[in-house]
């Protein structure tokens, strides 16, 4: 997904000259192909990510288009304050992308795991949150971003990640799900790179059986409260599925969203991380067994839950 990310940004720089890309000492390589093209509009900012953040909003303000580029929890939670006052308070129209989001770098443990940034990023005035599943949707969001007049907040995953939609793809438009899995047993609302398990989840979900209806919520924020209304009015079983934190992520958002209607809903299950730090070194692999969110695992909690 980081190189689709590459690609695409120079392909946009082309486009638009006011594009420029910071980085926070990392991709170097990755932007070779930017860097050729727009060799004036690359800047490394080191691992200063909170000065790259207000270096960004002043370019933003003076009417550039930046974007910001690191790794999630540098991009994040290193440098809150900073996108707090000087991107959203005043509305300004910064990209900031989160490469290895959720466990993509389980192996170099906690300080570089993102399982808060869905949360955090959420909460904030004027801030879009998106979490594309694949490149296909990274890449079309990526358009509707530079489009916004306000900040915009992308977690992406590191590489690898399986490709979910067709080529050509379906239109996607910030704010508005889109239909992977057509199934009358359950629905699956899922964002991010945990989407290539939940498709292998609904397929041994079929060996059983049960068939599934998938939906990608690539943007957390402003929620499709429309298609959260038509599934829980529909399913018996609304499975809602992410890499991050339970707390304060698509759960959180989908649970606010429910608790405020009337009627009968659908029963809900989240699948995510505990609320706790992993201080085992493994591969985002083993960490996806260890918090149940593998396939199997998956499919598992939606077997359990429809026999309750």
């Amino acid at each position: 997904m980081r190189n689709t990310f590459a690609e695409e940004v120079t392909h946009l720089s082309k486009e638009d000259p006011r594009l420029v890309m910071l980085s926070g000492d990392i991709g170097n390589r990755l932007f070779d192909k930017f860097k050729e093209a727009n060799g004036d509009r690359f800047f490394n900012c080191g691992v200063a990510e909170a000065d790259m953040v207000g270096v960004a909003a002043g370019m933003a303000l003076s009417g550039l288009r930046p974007f910001i580029y690191t790794i999630t929890p540098f991009t994040t939670t290193r440098c809150y304050e900073q996108i707090r006052v000087d991107i959203c308070y005043h509305n300004v129209p910064v990209i900031i992308v989160g490469t290895g989001s959720g466990l993509s770098y389980a192996e170099l443990g906690p300080t570089h795991h993102s399982l808060e940034d869905l949360a955090i990023m959420r909460v904030l005035p004027n801030m879009t949150v998106l979490a594309p599943c694949d490149s296909i949707e990274l890449s079309q969001l990526l358009k509707c971003a530079i489009d916004s007049d306000g900040p915009v907040y992308i977690r992406i995953g590191k590489k690898g990640e399986p490709a979910i939609h067709p080529d050509p793809a379906p239109q996607m438009n910030i704010g508005k799900a889109v239909r992977v899995a057509e199934g009358k047993d359950v629905c699956f609302v899922a964002c991010g790179t945990i989407m290539g398990e939940v498709v292998e989840a609904a397929k041994i979900l079929k060996g059983e059986g049960i068939t599934s209806r998938i939906e990608s919520f690539h943007t957390i924020k402003p929620l499709d409260t429309d298609t959260l209304a038509e599934v829980f009015s529909e399913y018996a079983q609304v499975v809602v599925c992410e890499e991050h934190s339970l707390i304060g992520g698509l759960t959180g958002a989908v649970a606010q969203w429910r608790v405020q209607q009337r009627g009968s809903l659908a029963e809900m299950t989240s699948v995510g991380v505990a609320d706790e730090f992993m201080h085992e070194v493994g591969s985002q692999k083993y960490a996806r067994r260890k918090y149940g969110m593998d396939a199997q695992s998956i499919a598992n909690r939606v077997l359990k839950a429809l026999s309750a």
